[in-house]
């Protein structure tokens, strides 16, 4: 089998460029990327920070000067949402790096994401517990 990019990849590439992009809202709150290290078992895990967020994505604030895996899991442990699938888009060079999710956040994942942001814009967001 030749090496190199294949239908499948194309196709995955322009499944990601055709979807509707969502308006970013910032955002400051800790998170946690983890990934396989090597493809092997073992699981890694680094601390980062999401610096803005929509329904679709998000940008998150991480050094990079170590090897970022295409795919990784996403967690925000203080909103209580554990592993969400993302997908490297871009990496920027001021240590930023914009990721997709593989499935679209609730609308309440994201509003418990903004109840728990230090970011001035949402110091007066509160949540329903009935919600929670």
């Amino acid at each position: 089998m030749a090496s190199g990019t294949n239908y499948l990849q194309k196709e995955e590439s322009f499944m990601y460029d055709r979807e509707k992009r969502f308006p970013m809202e910032e955002t400051r709150n800790q998170a946690r990327i983890e990934y396989t290290e090597k493809g092997v078992l073992h699981m890694a895990s680094r601390r980062c920070e999401v610096l803005a967020i929509s329904l679709s994505g998000a940008v998150l604030g991480i050094v990079t000067q170590f090897h970022i895996p295409p795919q990784f899991c996403l967690e925000i442990p203080e909103a209580r949402i554990a592993k969400v699938g993302c997908v490297v888009m871009r990496i920027n060079t001021n240590n930023t790096i914009e990721v997709r999710f593989l499935r679209m956040m609730a609308e309440r994942e994201l509003n418990r994401v903004f109840v728990f942001s230090t970011h001035p814009a949402h110091r007066d967001r509160v949540m329903d517990l009935r919600s929670w």
